[in-house]
Order: structure tokens, then C-alpha cells, then sequence
């Protein structure tokens, strides 16, 4: 009898031990087929680099070369920046095409950044609410994507940025009183897709960010422009919306509003449950915003859940689950680490980026989980993201701060 149950208690643990490997193996290749490896769509064209000086950190040179090489390639003579030259990404959204203005300009490149905006300014909406995209003709797309309300924040940072206030006053002056209408009794804007590319139900930080943002731009434009009742009605709005943000989302700053709020004790910040950690919560601090403690904390964390095995960054806690990393994410987190004054992890992720290009030296949308490049390429909310990141370790950029 002792034998026998000796020798069950030696292979007992190898037949537990096999079952939960095979059914670990088993739920593996469901999520293999599920979520299967994306391929690379295309490498990038090869390009010759100009000798200018960029003035952005040396160690990044080349790679800060290559994404302008590859904006270069992605904006048509008529100023339509496309997010990259193949099939479905062959449009231009406001959101990337504002990015690569505000690239062009922190290098010094106004001419090529006030084309940008000349062809936003041309399809710009009579209600200051963007189309998700656009044709490179400035036509729309007719497809089923609703209008995207962050389209309304993007252009106004642009704008902003590239000191073009007095040049494009209509599209401001429009795009903020969109902003101001959209808001709600409870200080925040009602649903819209964002840059998840997906209809919502719920209102997202993906909106409510970049609006902060273009608001805080837009006030400073109508000041420098001499339009103090624009001024002071879009300051009511900023700060309505300011207030609600902190409220409903801080002090995690999740996608959405978090469903409940636990407090621990008294002296122990709250801590929010459910909403899910989202990439664009790096809008809330520098360059965009003025920092703050809470924000940079919510940064930080966010950026801990948010990073893959392969080293890169997914969009979002509730994206899907496959290990693969975004690279508009990946440089969005190195952009806020740089402004903020974290070198290091705006090196590290920089570096990554740099070492997940394609043969070609373009910088894909994705990282697999091989940690192979995958997706379009080169794709440009990426590369102007990379130009902003490298000058940000060198100089300092604008931060639409009201004082």
C-alpha cells in the first residue's frame, strides 16, 4: 500500500505539471491564431539624407535624417502629408499631418510645415469638426469612420506651435468654438473615435487631451491676435474642461472614466479602478501641457503597464492582447520623456526605435513579437514624432503654458 502510493506521489506532479504545459500550449496557439504576427506591407523607399544641420541629439542623427527623408516622401507638392504611401493608410488625418507641422517647425522647416497646414486650412470643416481623413485631392473619403473631435485640438496646437496663428485665424477661431459647443453640462465632450480608429460609446481621454491642448493654443493665439472676447469665452471652456478632467479621469488617467475610486486612508492618494491604461495620457504633460506631479506620475505608470516584452509600447491596456508594439506609442512616451527631462527613458526608447527600423531605414508602424518590423513604413505620425523626441533632448520646446 506504501509503495503504491509512493510511486503515485512520484509521477503525479509530472502528469499535473504536463497538463497545465499542454493547456498552456493550447490557449498559446488560439491567441496565435487570434492575434496572428502582422507582416511588414512595406519597407520604405530608400533615400538620401541632406546635410543640414538638425539640431537634434547626435546619437539620433541619422535616425532623425531618415524620418524627414521619409516625411519628405509622404508630403505631395500640394501640402497633403499622407500617414503612409500604401492602400488604407494612403489618406491624410489631421492628427498626424498636425504632428509633422509641428515637426517641420522645431527644426526651422516653416516652409515646409506652413504647406501642411495651407492644405488643412483647405478641407478644414464649416463646424470645426474634422473628418477622420482626407483624400490627398482634400476631398472626403466617404467611408464609415465618424467625424474624430481630437481632429479639432491637433490643428490648434499645430497652429500654435508654428507661431501661423495670424495666418490661419478662420480655422482657429472655428476649431475652438467647436470645442467650446461639444462640451457638455459636466465639462467634458460626448463621445467620438480618436485615434484608436474605432467608434465609441464612451468619452476617452484620446479626445479629451489633445482638446486641452488645442483650447490652451487657441487662447494664446486670440491673446497675441488681439481677440480678448475669444480669449476669455475659450479660458470659461478650458477651464470647465480642466476641472472635469481631473475629476472624472484623475488621478490615473485612464482611457475612460474609471468606474470607481478607492480610497485607502487618509494621506494615500486614490487609486482608480477599471478604465484602462491608455498611451495618449502622455498629451497631459510636457510639451503639451504644463507638468505636474500627478500627471507625470500617471505618465510613468502607464508607461510601465504599457510596455511589451519585445520592448516597445502598445496603444492601450485594453488594445489587443499580442505582444506587439506601435511605434506612434513607443515615440509618444520617448516625446514625453524628453520634454520632461527623463533622458534616459527618452534614450531608451529612441534607441529602440532606431534598432526596429526596416533594411530600408524607414520606421514601421509595429514591432512583432519577433521584434521584426511590421505594418506600413515608413509611416509619418511616427516619423514627426521621432524628429519632436530628438529635439526635445537638445532644446527645449514650446509648452502652451498660460501662466
Amino acid at each position: 500500500m506504501r509503495e503504491r502510493d509512493g510511486g503515485r506521489g512520484r509521477w503525479f506532479p509530472a502528469v499535473v505539471i504536463a497538463v497545465l504545459l499542454a493547456i498552456l500550449a493550447a490557449g498559446t496557439a488560439r491567441n496565435l491564431v487570434r492575434f496572428p504576427q502582422p507582416q511588414l506591407v512595406a519597407d520604405g523607399p530608400s533615400v538620401q539624407h541632406t546635410s543640414s544641420s538638425l539640431g537634434g541629439a547626435e546619437q539620433y542623427e541619422g535616425l532623425i535624417r531618415h524620418a524627414l527623408s521619409d516625411l519628405d516622401t509622404l508630403t505631395l507638392p500640394n501640402g497633403a502629408t499622407l500617414a503612409g504611401q500604401d492602400g488604407p493608410w494612403r489618406y491624410v488625418w489631421p492628427r498626424d499631418a498636425s504632428f509633422v507641422a509641428a515637426a517641420r517647425c522645431a527644426i526651422g522647416q516653416y516652409d515646409e510645415a506652413f504647406q501642411v497646414l495651407s492644405f488643412l486650412n483647405s478641407v478644414r470643416p464649416p463646424t470645426g469638426r474634422w473628418e477622420a481623413r482626407y483624400a490627398e485631392t482634400g476631398k472626403l473619403v466617404g467611408d464609415r469612420r465618424q467625424p474624430q473631435l481630437d481632429g479639432s485640438g491637433w490643428v490648434l496646437w499645430a497652429t500654435w506651435f508654428c507661431r501661423a496663428g495670424d495666418r490661419y485665424w478662420e480655422l482657429v477661431r472655428e476649431s475652438a468654438e467647436q470645442i467650446v459647443t461639444e462640451l457638455g453640462p459636466n465639462g467634458l465632450p460626448g463621445p467620438s473615435s480618436d485615434y484608436w480608429e474605432r467608434p465609441e460609446k464612451r468619452v476617452t481621454l484620446g479626445t479629451v487631451a489633445p482638446l486641452l491642448t488645442g483650447l490652451r493654443a487657441a487662447i494664446l493665439i486670440a491673446t497675441e491676435q488681439h481677440h480678448p472676447a475669444e480669449a476669455g469665452r475659450w479660458r470659461s471652456a478650458l477651464d470647465k474642461l480642466s476641472a472635469a478632467t481631473d475629476r472624472v479621469f484623475g488621478p490615473a488617467y485612464p482611457r475612460t472614466p474609471a468606474r470607481a475610486t478607492s480610497f485607502l486612508e487618509p494621506g494615500i492618494d486614490p487609486i482608480s479602478l477599471d478604465g484602462g491604461a491608455d498611451a495618449i495620457v502622455t498629451v497631459l504633460g510636457p510639451p503639451f501641457a504644463p507638468a505636474r506631479a500627478v500627471v507625470s506620475t500617471a505618465i510613468d505608470r502607464t508607461l510601465g503597464v504599457l510596455t511589451q516584452p519585445n520592448g516597445g509600447v502598445t496603444p492601450g491596456e485594453d488594445w489587443r492582447a499580442d505582444g506587439v508594439s506601435w511605434t506612434p506609442q513607443t515615440a509618444l512616451f520617448a516625446l514625453s520623456a524628453a520634454a520632461r527631462g527623463d533622458h534616459e527613458t527618452a534614450d531608451r526608447l529612441l534607441t529602440w526605435l532606431d534598432r526596429h527600423r526596416t533594411t530600408n531605414g524607414a520606421l514601421p508602424e509595429k514591432v512583432n513579437r519577433d521584434v521584426k518590423p511590421a505594418g506600413e513604413a515608413p509611416l509619418s505620425w511616427t516619423a514627426a514624432l521621432v524628429v519632436l523626441a530628438g529635439t526635445a533632448l537638445q532644446n527645449p520646446l514650446p509648452i502652451p503654458d498660460l501662466g
